[in-house]
């Protein structure tokens, strides 16, 4: 369970930033759903690969399951998660012209 418990956090803050992105940016916008999706797979693989352990080393996460390790986790998933739904957005938008 502890090596699930970090992917779902991920998942879940990652939905949750691809959908704050969403209503921020109307134009870049894949609606509720695809926000939704994009953000929860950004979420997932940035937070794992790309943006997890450069947050986790700023804010000092130790991989111990304390607070700051959640926190590492909430942010590298919400900030990949955003990051995946604009560039979907971008793609789209393109795409559409």
């Amino acid at each position: 369970m502890e090596a699930l418990l970090p992917l779902i956090i991920q998942l879940i803050s990652g939905g949750a930033g691809g959908n704050i992105v969403g209503s921020l940016l109307k134009n870049l916008s894949l609606g509720p759903v695809g926000n939704t999706i994009a953000g929860a797979l950004g979420g997932a693989l940035g937070g794992n690969f790309a943006l997890g352990p450069i947050i986790g080393g700023l804010l000092g996460a130790t991989g111990a399951g304390d607070m700051t390790d959640i926190l590492a986790q909430v942010a590298s998933g919400g900030v990949s998660g955003g990051l995946l739904t604009v560039v979907l957005g971008l793609i789209k938008s393109m795409m559409s012209k």
